[in-house]
């Protein structure tokens, strides 16, 4: 009984492990437009690491709800959850980082042959997640909230871009994603929130009163109506009114 968390944990890192090999398994192809003209693509397999990266997410959950609930949470399951969640949350996500900055290149003349060290850093974002875990597991305060955004949060936000780029049909949006200053800037933003020690709000709820939860709940309202509102696209905008919401009220942190 006492293992039943730990299988959950592994099984995020399976979904993680998972995602990767999605991300890489074809890497950038070549394909013909509709006038015929050669066009550099990416692969289909990438839209299906966001969802493993997901599942991995609510495995991450229920991991952390069934050890609470059956009382047995352990030094070795919090280590454990840790490593898993550098894997689902950092390394994965940072792959998805490195394919949209070389495909961004590959959109430019000669960007085929880019060379890599202008693709490295998107390993910021596995760097600052493994940091942020370390920081977390070596602090024994009391916490009401977080320091730094949490690392599943900074990797859901990159894992939505590829389900965007294959969903949305907005000029605007789909420039964005295949600019490499955009994945450079956000790659920067993301690994200074996780690693930073600005007060972020824990998302657990303790009890279910309004009194106590109230920012959680019009949190949760808020990201339902996004996601009625932008479909995938919700997900940048719930994470950006996570850290506005959160630094607005200043939660007690750890």
């Amino acid at each position: 009984m006492r293992q039943i968390p730990n299988i959950f944990t592994l099984l995020n890192l399976v979904f993680g492990c998972m995602a990767i090999v999605c991300i890489l398994q074809t890497g950038l192809t070549m394909s013909l437009d509709a006038d015929g003209s050669s066009v550099v693509v990416l692969p289909e397999n990438i839209y299906w690491a966001p969802l493993f990266i997901g599942c991995a997410a609510v495995i991450d959950f229920l991991d952390g709800l069934v050890a609470r609930l059956s009382k047995s949470a352990s030094e070795m399951g919090k280590q454990l959850d840790s490593l898993a969640d550098v894997v689902s949350f950092g390394v994965a996500p940072g792959m998805i980082a490195f394919e949209f900055l070389r495909y961004s290149f590959a959109q430019q003349p000669g960007g085929l042959n880019v060379n890599e060290a202008w693709l490295l850093p998107a390993f910021l974002l596995p760097c600052a997640g493994a940091y942020r875990l370390a920081r977390f597991n070596i602090d024994t305060t009391t916490t009401q909230g977080f320091r730094g955004v949490p690392i599943p949060a900074g990797g859901l936000l990159v894992a939505s871009f590829p389900l965007i780029y294959w969903s949305t049909s907005q000029t605007w949006v789909l420039n964005l994603l295949t600019n490499q200053w955009f994945w450079y800037a956000l790659i920067v933003v993301v690994s200074y929130l996780m690693v930073s020690t600005l007060p972020m709000m824990a998302l657990k709820f303790k009890n279910l009163t309004v009194k106590d939860n109230w920012p959680k709940f019009l949190l949760v309202l808020l990201a339902i109506v996004a996601a009625l509102l932008f479909k995938w696209l919700a997900v940048p905008v719930v994470f950006i009114l996570y850290v506005v919401l959160s630094l607005a009220l200043k939660p007690k942190a750890s």
